[in-house]
């Protein structure tokens, strides 16, 4: 039988709650400035599932959050990105998994796009 994956958004300053998190994953392409590694609790940063620096700077520089989106699917296409997928979807089928990002929202940012592509 396979188990409901259980995917949440956290940010990643938020101290971890290592009961509920489970594995935690970074999803940004840069480190988020001032956390320490050692406090931070990051498990894994698969960099090929994170926007690109281009799309990164795009959507800061004034891009839409709608052709963000579509962008970002695009990238979440390519070949690396589609195996990392797979990966990230097998460890959340094994037990939680927490996607951490430094945005204030996560729920409307680049993470909950990649939540939903992990939970399909």
């Amino acid at each position: 039988m396979t188990r409901e994956p259980v995917i949440r958004l956290r940010r990643a300053y938020d101290p971890p709650e290592p009961a509920a998190d489970g594995v935690r994953v970074l999803v940004d392409r840069l480190w988020p400035r001032g956390l320490a590694k050692a406090v931070a609790g990051v498990d894994e940063w698969p960099k090929a599932v994170t926007p690109s620096t281009e799309l990164r700077k795009w959507f800061h520089d004034g891009g839409s959050a709608e052709e963000f989106r579509e962008r970002y699917e695009a990238e979440l296409a390519e070949p690396g990105a589609v195996a990392e997928l797979a990966r990230l979807r097998s460890l959340a089928g094994a037990g939680p998994l927490t996607l951490l990002t430094a945005v204030k929202d996560p729920a409307s940012s680049h993470a909950a796009i990649l939540a939903e592509r992990l939970a399909d």
